[in-house]
C-alpha cells in the first residue's frame, strides 16, 4: 500500500511541475498577443506566485486537521480547470486571474505532496524520501518547457494548455483511486496556524532551517532570468547553447539526488549543508568570469552539484521538525513559503544591484547573500539544543 501511495504521489508531483514548465516557453507568447505589455507579463508572473505563497501554509496547517486528500484532488482540479479557462482568456486581466487561481492550485499540490512524503519516510530515511521527491519535481519543471515548445510547434499555443488539462486529470484519476486521506506515521496532533508559527519561531532549529532554505533560493531568479543576459552579451551564446547551460545544472541535480539523499540519513546534515552551500556560492561568484560557454555548462554543473547536496539535507530536516513539533502539513507550508520568500527577495536584490552596477553585480550580491544567510542558518541548526 505505501508504495502505491508512494508511486502516486511522486507521479502527482511530476505532472504538476510538468503543467507548470509547459506553459513557460508560450505563456509570455499568449500574453503578449492578448497586448501584455513588460509590466503586465510581470504581474501576470507575480499572481501566480503571491497566491501560491501566502496560502502554502495555511493550505498546509488545514491538511493536518483534515486529511490530505481532499487538498491534493482540489490542486489537480485547479491545474486541469486552468488549462481549459486560459485558451478562452480575452484580455490581460483575465490572465492575471486564471494564473492568481492556479497558485491556489499549486499551493494545494507541492506542500502536500512533500507532506504525504515525510510521513512516508522511516525514521532514519527522509533524505532519500525527499530526494525522490526532488527527482520528480525536477524531471517535471526540465521537461516541460521541450514538450510544450514541441506540441506548440505542432498544434498551435493553446493546444499546449489542454494537453495541462489533460495531464492534470489523469493525475487526479490516480490520487481518487490509489490515495488514503492521511498515512499511518503521523506522530504530532494538528496545531492552530498561528500557534505553530509562534513555535516555530520559538525553536531555533527550526528557524535556522527556514533560513537555509531562503537564502539557497536567492540565487533562482539571477541564475535562470540573468543568465541569458549575460551569456548572450559576453559569449553571444544561441538559445540552443543557453538551453544546454540550464539543462546541464538541471539533470546532475535529479540524477544526484538519491546518493545525496542517502548519504545526508548517514553523515551530519549541518556539514553536508555549509558543504553543498559553499560550492553554490562559489559558483554564483564566479559566473561573471566564465569565459566561454563550455566554462559556463561546467560551472552550472557544479551549482547543479551543490543543490543536489542540499535539497535532500533541507527536506530531511524539514521531515523531522514536522514530525517532532508542528505537523507534516504545516511543516511543508511553511518550508515552501521560505522558498517563495527567498525567489522573491532574490529577485528585488539581483534586480537592483543590476541597475545600479551592472549584471555582473547581480551574481556577485546574491552569491554573498546565499553563503551569509546560509552559514547563519547552519550555525542556528547546529547550536540548537
Amino acid at each position: 500500500m505505501e508504495k502505491q501511495i508512494l508511486v502516486t504521489v511522486l507521479f502527482t508531483v511530476f505532472t504538476a511541475m510538468l503543467g507548470v514548465g509547459i506553459i513557460i516557453p508560450v505563456m509570455p507568447l499568449f500574453a503578449t498577443d492578448l497586448g501584455a505589455t513588460g509590466f503586465t507579463l510581470g504581474f501576470i508572473i507575480a499572481a501566480f506566485s503571491v497566491t501560491r505563497g501566502v496560502l502554502q501554509p495555511v493550505v498546509g496547517n488545514w491538511s493536518d486537521a483534515w486529511g490530505r486528500k481532499g487538498f491534493l484532488m482540489a490542486g489537480l482540479a485547479i491545474f486541469a480547470i486552468v488549462g481549459l479557462l486560459v485558451p478562452k482568456a480575452t484580455s490581460v486581466l483575465d490572465l492575471i486571474f486564471i494564473r492568481s487561481f492556479q497558485g491556489v492550485g499549486s499551493a494545494m499540490i507541492i506542500p502536500i505532496a512533500m507532506a504525504y512524503m515525510g510521513s512516508l519516510a522511516p525514521e532514519g530515511h527522509e533524505g532519500r524520501y525527499m530526494g525522490y521527491l526532488n527527482i520528480a519535481l525536477f524531471c517535471g519543471i526540465g521537461c516541460g518547457p521541450v514538450i510544450g515548445g514541441a506540441v506548440a510547434d505542432q498544434w498551435g499555443l493553446s493546444s499546449v494548455f489542454y494537453v495541462m488539462a489533460a495531464l492534470s486529470g489523469c493525475a487526479l484519476t490516480l490520487v481518487i483511486v490509489n490515495m488514503p486521506y492521511n498515512t499511518q506515521h503521523e506522530t504530532t496532533g494538528p496545531l492552530g496556524l498561528f500557534r505553530s508559527l509562534g513555535k516555530m519561531v520559538g525553536r531555533r532549529k527550526t528557524m535556522g532551517m527556514l533560513i537555509a532554505r531562503f537564502s539557497t533560493m536567492i540565487m533562482m531568479v539571477p541564475t535562470m532570468a540573468f543568465l541569458p543576459l549575460l551569456v548572450s552579451s559576453q559569449h553571444k551564446a544561441t538559445g540552443m547553447q543557453i538551453g544546454l547551460i540550464i539543462a546541464c545544472r538541471t539533470l546532475v541535480n535529479a540524477l544526484l539526488q538519491v546518493p545525496f539523499g542517502k548519504l545526508a540519513d548517514r553523515h551530519s546534515k549541518v556539514l553536508l549543508l555549509v558543504i553543498g552551500c559553499s560550492c553554490m556560492g562559489a559558483v554564483i561568484l564566479a559566473i561573471p568570469s566564465g569565459r566561454s560557454v563550455s566554462m559556463m555548462v561546467v560551472l552550472y554543473m557544479l551549482l547543479g552539484l551543490g543543490e543536489a547536496v542540499i535539497w535532500p539535507v533541507l527536506g530531511a530536516l524539514a521531515t523531522e521538525e514536522g514530525r517532532a513539533h508542528y505537523g507534516q502539513g504545516t511543516m511543508m507550508g511553511v518550508f515552501n513559503l521560505a522558498m517563495s520568500a527567498g525567489v522573491f527577495s532574490g529577485a528585488i536584490l539581483a534586480g537592483v544591484s543590476m541597475d545600479v552596477w551592472g549584471i555582473q553585480w547581480a551574481f556577485y550580491v546574491s552569491g554573498a547573500a546565499v553563503l551569509i544567510f546560509t552559514y547563519l542558518g547552519a550555525y542556528m541548526i547546529s547550536t540548537a539544543t
